[in-house]
């Protein structure tokens, strides 16, 4: 009878929607210098001494860099793979829309229900009186008015960043079968790209461009080619992909 033990099983990875490692595919021709050497002896010509007599072409650029990806990780140039190559299908906008709002009211009505005793004139904007969006932020009812501005920035910021960077999926996101990952490796956001991505999506919208800027990321995200990336994505690095 054999003594031999099966061997052990590899330990699972930390991140179950790490994208597997791509191999890069060489140029037309199946050799990274082009043609291969007379006689077949499957080695790559000699440095000066390619087909013709003509020299090997140059090396890629370090780090790849391929026409297809802003951020130096491939796009297919030069036979280097693509980011977006052993990860799931990039969400589509209805799915990213509908996962936004159900977490703008996971956030809001709390903060609704918590600030309605104190009054919710702070949120008209008396253009009878001259007054702007920010002297409404700024300005006192009964001592609340920049509090619960601050108060509402943090919640919507942190909620955002905690849930990225811990799954890359939000409640809202989660419920729509979605999650962020950051386009180089397809990994969970660190706390890092997390918290900016949360700054550059909620900042805006909650001082001083409450309709615009919501209009800004959501032009941005349905004109990017190919990652459909909106403004807090770019800034960020990540793409919003399927986890179902």
């Amino acid at each position: 009878m054999s003594t031999d033990q099966p061997p052990p099983d590899p330990p699972p990875e930390d991140d179950p929607f790490l994208k597997k490692p791509q191999e890069p595919t060489p140029p037309s021709g199946g050799s990274p210098y082009g043609s291969p050497p007379p006689g077949g002896g499957g080695y790559p010509p000699p440095p000066g001494g390619g087909a013709g007599g003509q020299p090997p072409p140059p090396p890629p650029p370090y780090g790849g860099g391929g026409p297809g990806d802003p951020y130096g990780g491939g796009g297919g140039g030069y036979g280097m793979p693509d980011p977006l190559a052993g990860m799931p299908p990039l969400a589509d906008f209805g799915k990213r829309l509908a996962a936004r709002v159900i977490d703008v009211l996971i956030v809001g009505i709390p903060l609704f229900l918590i600030q309605l005793p104190f009054g919710t004139k702070r949120y008209v904007v008396d253009t009878s009186k001259g007054e702007d969006v920010t002297e409404v932020i700024t300005k006192s009812y009964g001592g609340t008015g920049l509090l619960w501005t601050l108060v509402t920035i943090v919640a919507y910021i942190g909620y955002d960043w905690w849930f990225t960077h811990k799954s890359g999926r939000t409640p809202g996101k989660k419920a729509m079968g979605l999650r962020v990952a950051m386009l180089n490796d397809g990994s969970v956001p660190p706390s890092g790209a997390a918290l900016g991505r949360a700054v550059v999506l909620w900042l805006p919208t909650l001082v001083c461009c409450f309709c615009l800027w919501p209009l800004a990321l959501i032009v941005s995200m349905l004109v990017d080619k190919p990652y459909r990336q909106a403004l807090h994505d770019k800034a960020a690095k990540t793409v919003v992909v399927s986890s179902a």
